[in-house]
């Protein structure tokens, strides 16, 4: 069976919950109406009894089981109520009205108080009884009445009248809220199905968007998006994620171009290289040693260029995974062991290191990466017997050479990707170096800059946030 989709289901939802409301607001009228009649005909009853010489002569009409009827009265009653006399042998004398109630158990054996109820008269009129227990009072002056031969016994006085005008007006109520009801769920439903459209229309965005880039891969489309509710939150996270999708796809297309790139050169040279060499195999020329061997110095030194270039290139590609391997180090040791490689590369430099601790959260890897690159460029450019500086303070590291530093139009693309000064493009190195240092240090929510020293040489600085640890 297909599902319902999310408009319709809502719709409905919205409907059946008006529905509902609507429906239990009418009963709940219906009954209070309802209850409002059966009051209003219960007082009305309450204020109705029989006179005390009516009582009497009610009762000597009564023969037997036979009931005796004396009526009607309109003068007495003229709104159509009637009322009965029981006797305590259970005789019923209707004294008003055209029919009688059968005395229910409980009405003949009333000693106090009063009972309500419904009931059937005996030509099958619904009416509303009210019955009170009644001592009938001595006749009155002597004369009018014969003297009865004991003190009258107590009866019970049941008052009567029909229901049909409240039933009538309650089924014409019943009618009304129906169709209102009726309406309303209807109205409901239009207003139900209005409601759903507004209120999934940024929901239909959304999904326009989706099945936009899955049709085109074009992940630059964004969604506009208003407010702070839920539908808002999702629009910016859709937002974000084709942000960070597209960024991730930028880099993967700028690491292809780049890498093709940066790759042709070397690997030109060493095709050449090896072609030279298999030619003079295939024509027997031999190469003189001493040139051989440069020339195998040369492949051997292509080699390592790219396995270099390759590395740098890798770990730029590390990019995306970024935080997954993030823990708390201790900064200074990552940087002392740089230093230890930098005194390994530069053995006629001179060192002055001065590290106090500093706790870091971030990548070991990309850190540790990130303090020797700054190292390197420090033994690269600095002359034979420099000095190399390296402090490190309160989650500050300042790394200075003595070399010739850096033109100030060039420093503006230093931590560019595969970017050489045209000085420097005669040493080795692939144009990646900073750009690494850039990154990890970004990723561990700190700030990088490289800026000619005072007095001469480079300063390269990178701040990292972090803590002191206790001691």
């Amino acid at each position: 069976m297909r599902r319902r989709s999310l408009r319709s289901r809502l719709t409905l939802l919205i409907a059946a919950a008006v529905a509902l409301a609507v429906a239990v607001s009418a009963a709940a009228c219906w009954l209070l109406a309802r209850a409002e009649m059966r009051d209003q005909i219960a007082r009305s009853l309450t204020r109705l009894r029989p006179a005390a010489d009516q009582v009497v002569i009610a009762l000597r009409d009564c023969r037997g089981d036979e009931t005796q009827r004396r009526g009607p009265r309109p003068d007495w009653d003229p709104s159509g109520r009637s009322w009965q006399i029981v006797a305590p042998d259970g005789t019923v004398c209707v004294w008003a009205g055209s029919a009688h109630v059968r005395p229910s158990a409980a009405e003949r054996t009333l000693t106090s108080g009063s009972i309500l109820r419904d009931a059937v008269t005996t030509d099958g009129t619904s009416v509303l009884v009210h019955t009170t227990r009644y001592v009938p009072p001595l006749p009155g002056p002597p004369g009018r009445f014969p003297e009865p031969a004991q003190p009258p016994a107590p009866v019970t006085i049941s008052v009567f009248r029909s229901t049909a005008e409240m039933d009538q007006t309650l089924g014409i109520l019943a009618v009304v809220f129906g169709s209102v009801s009726v309406l309303g769920v209807a109205g409901a439903a239009v207003a139900g199905l209005w409601l759903a459209r507004t209120a999934l229309r940024p929901v239909a965005r959304l999904t326009g968007a989706v099945e936009h880039v899955a049709r085109t891969e074009d992940l630059t489309v964004t969604i506009p998006v208003e407010g702070e509710d839920e539908i808002a939150r999702l629009g910016r996270s859709f937002n974000t994620m084709t942000a960070a999708l597209s960024s991730s796809q930028e880099r993967q297309r700028r690491l292809v171009a780049d890498a093709g790139h940066e790759l042709r050169t070397p690997l030109t040279s060493l095709r050449t290289n090896i072609d030279l060499l298999l030619r003079s195999e295939a024509t027997g020329r031999a190469i003189e040693p001493a040139a051989k061997r440069r020339l195998l110095a040369n492949v051997k030194e292509q080699f390592e260029e790219m396995s270099s270039l390759v590395g740098d290139l890798l770990e730029l590609s590390r990019e995306a995974e970024s935080g997954e391997s993030s823990a708390e180090i201790d900064f200074h040791e990552v940087v002392a062991a740089a230093v230890e490689r930098a005194r390994r590369r530069g053995p006629g430099l001179r060192f002055d290191v001065g590290l106090d601790p500093w706790q870091v959260h971030g990548d070991a890897r990309g850190l540790h990466r990130a303090a020797v690159n700054v190292l390197d460029n420090a033994v690269k450019f600095s002359p034979p017997g420099g000095l190399v500086t390296v402090r490190l303070g309160k989650g500050v590291l300042t790394v200075r050479d003595e070399g010739p530093g850096i033109p100030e139009d060039e420093l503006p693309h230093v931590f560019e990707r595969f970017w050489r000064s045209p000085s420097a493009r005669g040493l080795p190195g692939s144009g990646l170096g900073l750009a690494i240092v850039a990154q990890a240090v970004r990723d561990a929510g700190g700030r990088v800059s490289v800026e000619n020293a005072p007095g001469g040489g480079t300063l390269a600085t990178l701040e990292l946030p972090g803590t002191a640890p206790s001691t």
